[in-house]
């Protein structure tokens, strides 16, 4: 073989080495965009140590003395404005009537090979507007639905706060005393119809679901429609019953991009989620709308730091899967980045019972 001929063989396969590199630089941001910035080091720079160890309990590091608690405001709009570099949750929040036509071809979120068509009632819910476009709010409440909220009395204390996110359509009624009764925004996968709601086989189903969607009154009912193959119809079901029976929700469908976009942060300051909870997405997006956020019900661990056991949903009897390696959350991790954050002051995590 010839040097010459050497030499051009050495150059051409340098040259594609380069263009692979390039290719998979471009990919990377397409899902993390250019702007992505760490949050301040004071901030996360420490959540890497420890937080996969494994352990089915853990000690209640957020459970700290509510005087001992200060908001941290310089770390919550530091974070806040870390974010708004990925996404803006005012916009994101929903996809808008006038953005899609019925009938259009929609690729899923987490299954991009698959498709499916935007149907006529989906489009008539779309917002013209964001559902949250120009709001604020001085203390908002995420509440999860971890059995940790049980026998809490943290009822009064959520409702107190000037708006009230849910999580996945949780029963309130029942629970009060606990769990509060406010709702501002509730999420709803389609999951949730199955698992909670029997997939509304008989009257008497129906007939619960209906109520409990009734009971939102004025609420956005959050429905990730585009997010997984699987649940088309049960979103269906959904919608016919919110037009046919006029119920007073303000419906709302994520962008296509939220998820990663979301994903995109938390990853860029070392949180290795695989996918985002539906808590912890509530509490990126709430960034943009609140100035300081309480979390109640986000423990996921099979026991108190008292070692009482406790429920993975406070209203049911559903098993902790989370551990499962086909699990798509990881929400061990999770947690510990929130009680980072809340011994630093940007967020009170509330683990313990309330006044």
């Amino acid at each position: 073989m010839s040097l010459v001929f050497r030499t051009l063989l050495f150059g051409f396969v340098t040259l594609l080495a380069v263009v692979l590199i390039i290719d998979d630089i471009a990919e990377v941001e397409k899902e993390t965009p250019k702007a992505a910035a760490r949050v301040d080091p004071t901030a996360l720079t420490r959540l890497s140590k420890g937080l996969n160890h494994p352990s089915s309990s853990y000690n209640n590091t957020a459970g700290l003395p509510p005087n001992n608690w200060t908001f941290n405001k310089t770390l919550s709009n530091l974070i806040r404005k870390n974010i708004l570099r990925f996404l803006d949750p005012e916009r994101d929040i929903s996809i808008l009537k006038g953005t899609l036509k019925p009938g259009a071809i929609i690729h899923y979120v987490f299954d991009p090979h698959s498709t499916t068509n935007v149907s006529e009632n989906l489009y008539r819910l779309l917002p013209t507007a964001s559902p949250m476009k120009n709001q604020h709010h001085r203390r908002c409440a995420i509440v999860g639905n971890s059995g940790i909220l049980l026998n809490s009395s943290c009822g009064p204390d959520i409702d107190s706060h000037d708006f009230v996110i849910r999580c996945n359509l949780a029963p309130v009624e029942d629970y009060s005393l606990d769990v509060g009764r406010r709702t501002n925004l509730v999420t709803m996968n389609p999951s949730v119809v199955q698992r909670a709601f029997q997939d509304l086989v008989s009257d008497e189903w129906r007939d619960r679901f209906l109520q409990r969607l009734q009971s939102l009154s004025g609420s956005v009912l959050w429905i990730p429609a585009f997010m997984a193959k699987g649940g088309e119809e049960r979103v269906e079901w959904a919608l016919r019953l919110i037009l046919s029976h006029t119920v007073d929700v303000r419906t709302a469908v994520p962008s296509l991009r939220l998820l990663h976009a979301v994903r995109g942060y938390w990853l860029t300051n070392n949180v290795h989620i695989k996918r985002p909870t539906t808590g912890l997405l509530m509490y990126t997006m709430a960034t943009r709308f609140c100035e300081e956020i309480h979390l109640y019900g986000f423990w996921p661990f099979r026991h108190d730091p008292q070692g009482r056991p406790v429920k993975y949903h406070y209203y049911d009897a559903l098993k902790y899967e989370y551990t499962s390696s086909s699990s798509p959350h990881t929400m061990p991790l999770e947690f510990r980045t929130l009680s980072a954050l809340h011994r630093q002051g940007a967020l009170r995590l509330h683990t313990g019972t309330c006044g």
